[in-house]
């Protein structure tokens, strides 16, 4: 099982052998992206030795809690924490993704909710109008018994009428014979007893043939009720319709708004989506140029790893040849001179550095080989694996390889100062032995090459050749950055445009039903007003016959009063032509 530990090292000589190294325990690997703390636990790892107190390592324990492997932490925290932060930014879109869809549901229900109370108010208008469609009908019948009622008043007052102009016929006939007779008073005749009496007689029934108009006046004031009676009920549906209409028109108001607002962000919406493709564009071009950017560096890194091969082979040569010379040579003089004693303490520790030096080689080379055994074994599953583990093989196999990469520039320079220190370990042993006394083959100085320029040549080549690749990778480092900001932002604009998407449905949707309830309006409105006009219609025609009729009775009133006077007047004539006194009282 994989674990976190840090080193620490008790107080002691590495020589003398007194110091002591040990691993505290601090995290535990659950799965690969899981940790978790545990209890501390101090183990011994003599291995981890070399590594300086306080570092942090990851160490590999098997079930008996024995050190399998040790490597150091700095790179794979690295890596843990950029995975983290991945994940961290794949849950901050997923909130604001969330986040929308919430705005997004709490919009349409809002839009559900309106458009329902719409539609209960518009059955419970649809229900009102059926009711006082249901009264207009009572209204409409009330009217026919009505306008019924005025035809029989009509139809009296006609009768009367024909009876008042017989009435005057008669009486202009006895006007005539009366002005015969005051003519035959004036040339000396006078009225005897009989015609005096039948000439009051006709007087008398002349009177009594006026007919009284106040029965008439009644019936034509309670018809002059009933209608205004008709028309206070009407006045209510015409009011309502009035506001039907006045709500008619503030939908249409509406409908022009939304109409506008749907045309505003539909092209807002169509701006957003060329803007869109123009960012898209431009980011298959920077993706273009940070790929030529990345086959270019992993050209230079080929060189560089050409360069370092050729580095440690010349190395190499230069440890394992004696006619090579690499870098400083040794103060043989000073050796020469040096107390045997302190020469041989001198090979000791320098026995003793190569040792360690060797078997941290070892290890790093043993871990090395470990890498590449695990790369290889992702290689073959990532070969096998589906679409949904393709991508996590692919950033498990890309961290192998940085640990590879890393590894291995690490041991390059250990093997060079490995050979580096058995050389000049040679060159001390050589010259022990020769003070004691011992014969060593004879050594050409004079022969020997020096390879020094040559290793900087190339050392300095390597440094163009690293300072290239850091400078390319620092750039391929912005230019990915800028593509994941972009990226970012294409894919925020990319959400938005589809949340504007479904706003713009939804408006378009709610436009269409404003639409529809407002048509449905003004057909009902119509039909109302249709329903209610020709009862107004029929209404004001009883109006104006009534207040013809009542015209007519007032007419017929003045007419009788006049005949009235007419008849005192004959009265008072035919007094005077009556010879006896007893016959005015007839």
């Amino acid at each position: 099982m994989l674990y976190l530990a840090e080193v620490q090292k008790q107080k002691g000589g590495l020589l003398s052998g007194g110091g002591k190294t040990e691993l505290k325990l601090l995290a535990c690997q659950r799965t690969d992206q899981n940790w978790s703390t545990v209890s501390e636990e101090v183990i011994a790892a003599e291995d981890a030795s070399k590594l300086n107190d306080g570092a942090l390592v990851l160490v590999e324990l098997n079930p008996n809690r024995q050190v399998q492997r040790i490597q150091e932490a700095g790179r794979p925290l690295v890596n843990i924490l950029q995975n983290f932060s991945r994940q961290l930014e794949k849950f901050k879109l997923k909130e604001d993704e969330i986040d929308q869809w919430k705005q997004s549901l709490t919009f349409q229900a809002q839009e559900l909710n309106r458009r329902e109370m719409e539609m209960e108010a518009r059955l419970e208008q649809l229900q009102n109008m059926e009711e006082d469609l249901q009264q207009l009908e009572e209204q409409k019948q009330e009217v026919d018994t009505s306008r019924g009622e005025i035809e029989r008043l009509q139809a009296e007052i006609e009768r009367n009428r024909q009876e008042l102009e017989g009435a005057w016929e008669h009486l202009r006939g006895e006007q005539r014979r009366l002005e015969e007779r005051q003519v035959d008073f004036k040339q000396g005749t006078t009225l005897d007893e009989a015609q005096s009496r039948a000439m009051s007689e006709l007087l008398d029934r002349l009177s009594n043939r006026i007919l009284p108009t106040e029965t008439v006046k009644q019936d034509l004031d309670v018809s002059f009720e009933l209608l205004e009676k008709q028309q206070a009920i009407l006045s209510p549906h015409w009011e309502q319709l009035q506001q039907q209409k006045t709500a008619i028109a503030q939908q249409q108001e509406e409908v022009e708004r939304l109409s506008q607002i749907f045309s505003d962000r539909q092209n807002a919406w169509q701006q957003g989506q060329n803007s869109l493709v123009q960012q898209t564009a431009q980011l298959q071009i920077s993706t273009a140029e940070l790929n030529s950017k990345q086959d270019y560096i992993q050209i230079l890194k080929e060189q560089l790893r050409n360069q370092e091969d050729l580095y440690q082979q010349i190395h190499t040569l230069a440890a394992t040849s004696g006619d090579v010379v690499l870098g400083q040579k040794i103060d043989v003089e000073a050796l020469q001179k040096m107390p045997l004693d302190e020469l041989q303490k001198i090979v000791q520790d320098l026995e003793q550095k190569l040792e360690i030096d060797a078997s941290f080689v070892h290890d790093q080379e043993q871990e090395l080989k470990y890498k590449q055994e695990a790369i290889e074994e992702l290689e073959k599953k990532l070969n096998q694996a589906s679409d949904q583990d393709h991508i996590n093989l692919e950033l498990e196999l890309r961290d192998e390889n940085d640990h590879y990469q890393m590894l291995n520039s690490s041991l390059v320079g250990q093997r060079r100062n490995m050979l580096q220190r058995q050389k000049f370990l040679k060159q001390h042993q050589n010259i022990l032995l020769r003070r004691q006394g011992h014969t060593l083959p004879d050594e050409q100085e004079g022969n020997q090459i020096n390879l020094e320029p040559i290793l900087l040549q190339i050392e300095t080549q390597r440094q163009q050749y690293s300072q290239e690749i850091q400078k390319l990778e620092r750039e391929i480092e912005q230019m990915r950055a800028g593509i994941d900001l972009a990226q970012g932002m294409i894919d925020n604009q990319t959400h938005d445009l589809e949340d504007k998407q479904q706003e713009l449905k939804a408006i378009e949707e709610n436009l269409l039903s404003l639409r529809t309830a407002t048509a449905q309006c003004c057909g009902r409105v119509n039909l109302y007003e249709e329903a209610l006009q020709p009862i107004q219609d029929c209404l004001d025609s009883l109006r104006q016959k009534l207040q013809g009729i009542g015209e007519s009775l007032d007419r017929f009133k003045e007419t009788g009063d006049h005949q009235l006077q007419a008849i005192a007047q004959m009265r008072q004539t035919l007094q005077s032509l009556i010879s006896q006194p007893e016959l005015l009282a007839s």
